[in-house]
């Protein structure tokens, strides 16, 4: 079936309607029944199509396909509107922490990570699991053979990236995550964690205290061993996260 450049883009645009996850070049071309090169000329038109000022919503590449996106000049209004429906995802602060000690030395161990944040963070990976922002990656051939973690699809939907390689500096990231969250009202008190959630470790996990966003001086957390952690740790936990470096991880759902 020999397709206009108009009828191929009117096909694209609804097949990445229709589309519960990212549409990818494969499933489009096969769709259509169309070459790669076909369907990928395709997409850069409706892309360019959508970029006109009079567009609220446009397509982006992101986590390995093409998505419908509300353009950055009306999240505001977005984010009320979703608001109003459902209570926003709250993530708290050593929640985000943990995240980006993920996101950047990943496939991460629970003691690995615990090495770098300085506590004990089985509760707080419970919970990213349950929200789908990471998953299993199987086990670090050492001894014990712990599971590995890595970030999910859901946290580069969650965040707008397409793959690892468009991951911010540590700085731009909890920019990113705040308004990915929906700004400062996304940032959780934190909650005392439950010590039966981690397999890998038998010692009590640590209550931490409650950390905002936007403070100027954080409150200390406590360490496992009962003394108080100072409040330098989110800076301390990004140093420490720089200069271990990003692991190599192909994501998946």
């Amino acid at each position: 079936m020999t397709r206009t450049p108009q009828e191929l883009q009117a096909s694209l645009e609804a097949i990445i309607y229709a589309a519960d996850e990212p549409a990818t070049l494969d499933q489009i071309a096969k769709a259509l029944a169309v070459e790669k090169s076909e369907a990928r000329a395709g997409l850069d038109l409706l892309v360019a199509a959508y970029q006109t000022d009079d567009r609220g919503i446009e397509v982006r590449k992101v986590a390995g396909g093409w998505k419908f996106y509300t353009k950055a000049q009306h999240h505001d209004s977005v984010r009320k509107f979703i608001k109003s429906l459902q209570p926003p995802l709250r993530l708290t602060m050593p929640a985000l922490e943990t995240l980006a000690v993920i996101a950047y030395k990943q496939p991460a161990t629970i003691p690995e990570i615990n090495e770098i944040r300085g506590v004990n963070v089985g509760g707080v990976i419970k919970t990213l699991l349950e929200k789908r922002l990471i998953t299993t990656a199987g086990r670090k051939e050492v001894i014990g053979r712990p599971i590995l973690y890595r970030t999910s699809k859901q946290f580069l939907m969650r965040f707008g990236l397409f793959d690892l390689d468009e991951l911010p500096s540590l700085k731009e990231f909890e920019a990113l995550a705040q308004a990915a969250l929906g700004d400062d009202t996304g940032i959780a008190p934190a909650e005392p964690e439950d010590p039966a959630i981690a397999p890998e470790t038998s010692a009590e996990l640590a209550s931490v205290s409650d950390k905002t966003a936007g403070t100027t001086e954080a409150p200390a957390e406590s360490n496992p061993n009962g003394t108080e952690r100072p409040a330098e740790e989110t800076d301390n936990t990004r140093a420490a996260v720089a200069s271990a470096g990003k692991g190599s991880s192909e994501q998946g759902t």
